[in-house]
């Protein structure tokens, strides 16, 4: 497994730094700005993921890798931190199980040790490498997007000072899709046929949170809910959840398991007898292996994530470098993770004057004190964390400021041989939502 990657010397001075930030965002000017023009050429600080790189999440887990590849190379030729250049290493996760999980992160200490971990997602409980990293003390971000997360650090903010977590909590995807729901009500673009809503989920936790979120807070907007499903995932034979949904029809469709070639699988099989419902699904359309075994079935699916790359100057600008690097195909949304992850982190350590390797807790407190204090604007939006929590806030359900969340994006795929395309929240929105091909106007 290729663990380490070498970093590459800068141009000197201070302009050239500052034209190359530009071109990266506005944020990324801090960095230079703060390591006034030297050359990334001191001691490295290693830096470390832990990332499903194998199994069934690989297709995000290679992503993973490359955005902390990516933001490292960014940095490092912005001067790295304070003339430091980062050295990442990585450490495969597999099928992401808590003990998996927490080796993979004491490897990475015990090994190369890593002053931070820059994660993008894994699945498990959300709570188990925390305690790895408070032991160590040490600076970890993920991308669980786990309520459990949020929860462990109000236990005990002072054990857990380090850990943050770069988005939204999944509880948020569910009363963020009711809004978004009753938003497009409001505009007149979609128009309910009854007032019955489908549930459809899988046995984890993650998948669990949102539709029980969903659920909790269904009847504030009108809403019934007709069937609410478990379903054993993978799963590639819908037909008895499906026969359900025909016999009962609902306006609505939720799903919140996120496999994309599960989801996919539900396409393919509603579509040749489909119901009148809008058909809302999580995370898993997001990924190009969903539109590539859906092909025209994924035509007019609406699906969310609460961190991904905007369609803006920035985050255009970024999928441009993305594939310019790792190919055309490559999943820049997964990556978007990491790599924001990576400057968030990079910038707070250069403003507490470095980084701290692990048993340094009281200059890591201080890269975690600037973390807590930092707005971010990034490729994924606004990262700013929620105090004693250390999670980011979501925008619009959280806080109405757009400058200061990040945005809940919801997506459409309008034609299968591209992206889907962002249809809320405003500001971020680059097209309007089109009623899918199989319902009725």
């Amino acid at each position: 497994m290729d663990k380490k990657l070498s970093t590459p010397n800068i141009i000197p001075g201070r302009r050239n730094f500052l034209k190359g930030a530009a071109a990266l965002g506005g944020s990324a000017a801090m960095l230079a700005s703060l390591n006034d023009g030297a050359r990334a050429a001191g001691d490295p600080i290693p830096v470390g993921q832990a990332a499903p790189l194998t199994d069934f999440a690989a297709a995000d887990g290679v992503e993973f890798k490359n955005g902390l590849t990516l933001a490292c190379e960014e940095i490092n030729a912005l001067g790295g931190i304070l003339g430091r250049p980062l050295e990442p290493y990585f450490e495969d996760t597999k099928q992401m199980g808590d003990a998996t999980n927490v080796q993979a992160v004491q490897r990475l200490i015990d090994r190369h040790s890593v002053h931070a971990v820059l994660n993008g997602y894994n699945i498990g409980s959300g709570g188990a490498i925390q305690d790895v990293i408070a032991d160590a003390g040490i600076i970890y971000v993920h991308y669980d997007t786990t309520i459990g997360h949020n929860n462990l650090i109000k236990s005990d903010p002072n054990r857990y000072f380090g850990s943050f977590q770069g988005d939204p909590a999944e509880y948020w995807y569910g009363p963020g899709f009711l809004k978004f729901v009753a938003q497009l009500e409001e505009l007149g673009s979609y128009k309910r046929a009854n007032n019955k809503m489908a549930v459809i989920l899988s046995a984890g936790v993650y998948a669990a949170n949102i539709a029980n979120a969903v659920k909790e807070k269904a009847g504030e907007y009108g809403w019934e809910i007709s069937l609410f499903e478990t379903v054993n995932v993978p799963i590639s034979e819908w037909g008895p959840t499906l026969a359900k949904i025909r016999q009962d029809p609902p306006a609505v469709i939720c799903v919140t398991h996120f496999l994309p070639a599960d989801l996919a699988q539900f396409m393919v099989q509603f579509v040749p007898n489909p119901t009148n419902s809008l058909v809302y699904m999580q995370y898993g359309p997001s990924i190009p292996a969903f539109r590539d075994i859906a092909k025209e079935a994924s035509n007019g699916v609406v699906y969310a994530t609460v961190v991904g790359a905007l369609q803006d100057e920035i985050g255009t600008a970024f999928e441009t470098r993305y594939k310019a690097k790792f190919g055309e195909n490559a999943g820049h949304n997964s990556g978007a993770q990491s790599y924001d992850g990576a400057w968030v982190w990079a910038t707070a350590a250069a403003l507490a004057g470095g980084s701290g390797e692990p048993g340094n807790e009281e200059q890591n407190r201080k890269v975690a004190d600037r973390m807590r204090s930092m707005i971010w604007r990034g490729v994924c939006g606004t990262t700013r964390f929620v105090t004693d929590e250390q999670s980011a806030y979501t925008y619009p359900t959280q806080t109405k400021d757009s400058s200061l969340g990040m945005p809940h994006q919801f997506l459409q795929i309008q034609d299968h041989t591209r992206s889907g395309l962002l249809i809320a929240p405003t500001p971020y929105d680059t097209t309007t939502f089109k009623l899918p091909p199989w319902m009725k106007a």
